[in-house]
């Protein structure tokens, strides 16, 4: 079996210095991209392997094998660069040909190809040696898992969306349709229910979006074809019955049509609780603690806190964070869990201050989760 293969998409920003890639990391980037020239910063790039761990830096090379100067042709290099920890090489200004697949060949890295595919064809470039994936901009605003599904038809290992329950296997209502809960894949949500018949469900797994069968028109439904609200698939599941499914999606906008987040708006009937769902106490109080900046209340310790600015800030969550190393000390975890609530509320202080939010924190632990 050949080995699975990728497709890279470019997005970039200049990166000079180690607070470059860490801004780049932190706003969810997988891997930093950084042109090799004269000026390399090769300490700054030591730096954001040792913060951020091995197989994070791709470094881009000219592969115009015109000017045979250049310093992909040096072996030694490539191998320091490689010892450096840097992930992977990317080759741009590529020539297909045999002398550029001896320079492939020397390559100590798995290669990415960026190539603007308007001379040559994702097969050709990659059947090169070393050849890992390709970076181009070309499909921008395509529907990819189109064009990775007629990769596979021509024997490039792609990853695609293949269901691991036929249709046919489901159970569906008198109509042929079976019912659809749609959920928000980050927070769980319940954003919606709508229905899908096997023509809905298979355009769903082809292009990746999530389609339904609209009862009330009598026909197909790309959720956000007319509103850009679309819902991009990031799970699918079904019940014990086969006769409900799940989708767990990536929701651009309101998924209501009025507007509201989520269908669920109304509320028929409340016995109360708290709610201890961590991520929506913290995103909560998130929320309380950003509003008090931007619409600043008399009297508010909050408000307080800001007007002090980052010192002020900065110190109250030094000595909170002391607190908690004394209240360890104490047998009695009543006095810790105080204390830990205490410095998560200045922390989340500081955070709005700098602009930071809980959906960050959470991908750089999710990030640390893979390594």
């Amino acid at each position: 079996m050949r080995p699975r293969r990728c497709i890279f998409f470019r997005r970039s920003c200049h990166i000079e210095r180690f607070e470059d890639i860490k801004k780049a990391l932190y706003t969810g980037a997988s891997y930093v991209v950084i042109p090799y020239e004269k000026t390399f910063p090769k300490e700054e790039v030591r730096k954001g392997i040792d913060r951020f761990g091995r197989d994070r830096i791709i470094v881009e090379f000219n592969a115009d094998i015109d000017k045979p100067d250049h310093a992909y042709e040096s072996v030694r290099l490539l191998e320091e660069l490689k010892d450096l920890g840097v992930a992977k090489f990317i080759l741009k200004h590529v020539t297909v040909s045999p002398a550029m697949n001896r320079i492939l060949e020397n390559c100590p890295l798995p290669v990415i190809v960026r190539d603007s595919l308007v001379r040559n064809d994702i097969a050709t470039i990659l059947s090169m040696p070393n050849c890992c994936g390709i970076a181009t901009n070309y499909y921008e605003g395509k529907n990819i898992l189109k064009v990775k599904r007629s990769l596979r038809d021509q024997g490039i290992a792609t990853i695609c969306l293949e269901s691991s329950v036929s249709f046919a296997d489901m159970k569906t209502n008198e109509h042929g349709l079976i019912p659809v809960v749609v959920q928000d894949y980050r927070t769980l949500q319940v954003l919606m229910v709508a229905y899908m018949n096997e023509e809905a469900f298979n355009k769903t797994i082809e292009t990746g979006r999530m389609t339904y069968w609209s009862r009330s028109r009598n026909e197909l439904w790309v959720k956000g074809e007319t509103s850009g609200h679309y819902q991009f698939v990031k799970e699918l599941r079904i019940d014990c019955d086969n006769d409900t499914l799940l989708a767990k999606v990536h929701q651009l906008g309101a998924a209501c049509h009025t507007g509201e987040t989520s269908c669920f708006f109304t509320e028929l009937c409340r016995k109360e609780f708290a709610d201890f769902n961590p991520l929506t106490v913290l995103t909560e109080d998130y929320n309380v603690i950003m509003d008090r900046k931007v619409n600043p209340k008399e009297g508010s310790y909050t408000n307080y806190l800001f007007d002090k600015g980052i010192d002020k800030i900065l110190k109250k969550c030094g000595e909170e964070a002391t607190e908690i190393t004394i209240a360890a000390k104490n047998p009695d975890a009543e006095e810790l869990k105080y204390e830990i609530a205490d410095y998560l509320f200045h922390l989340m202080v500081l955070m709005v201050e700098c602009d930071v939010d809980w959906n960050d924190i959470v991908k750089e632990l999710a990030n640390r989760r893979k390594s």
